[in-house]
């Protein structure tokens, strides 16, 4: 039986984007049941304190009575900091919030909880992405001051809800490309 399929929307390109700092961590999230029962994650698994990643399901099971403040639904981050990738020279390890919209405002958020640095809002343009990624390189980290090898930025765009990645190590091969 041949059904019909609609050729879906296309997305303006020349709308707002979000630029944030990309964190060289462990990417996880924080899940909060209708019923607040809280669990964490990492990018591909449910984890536990028995089998972690980085420390970060034992960090949620100790903060989950501030995680629950989160509310329902799964909260993606950045688990960075202290050990992990790039370390930041700070001596922690912290959980940054993605959805920078929602949780920018530090009083919207549980205190356990950072969020990725915002390096510009406005109309999308790639000539800002390189000035954003320029001045990066020139100042280091904004999420950990100081620090001079930041990873990169991460663009949402708003009209798309796409997100891209540009690093300054690899951008062009990518983290898993090999050479030879």
């Amino acid at each position: 039986m041949i059904t019909f399929e609609e050729f879906p929307k296309i997305a303006r390109l020349s709308r707002d984007m979000i630029i944030t700092e990309k964190l060289d961590g462990t990417n996880a999230q924080v899940i909060v049941t209708e019923n607040g029962e809280v669990a964490a994650g990492s990018r591909s698994r449910l984890i536990t304190p028995a089998d972690d990643n980085y420390g970060f399901a034992a960090w949620v099971r100790d903060h989950a009575d501030e995680l629950r403040e989160l509310g329902p639904g799964r909260h993606f981050g950045e688990w960075w900091g202290q050990g992990i990738q790039r370390k930041y020279s700070i001596g922690e390890k912290r959980f940054s919030l993605f959805n920078v919209g929602r949780w920018a405002d530090a009083e919207s958020r549980p205190a356990c909880c950072h969020v990725v640095p915002v390096l510009y809002e406005g109309p999308f343009d790639t000539g800002v992405v390189s000035s954003v990624m320029n001045a990066l390189a020139i100042d280091g980290s904004i999420a950990s001051p100081g620090f001079m090898r930041p990873e990169g930025v991460v663009v949402f765009h708003s009209a798309s809800g796409a997100l891209f990645k540009k690093t300054f190590e690899k951008d062009d091969a990518g983290k898993w490309a090999t050479h030879g």
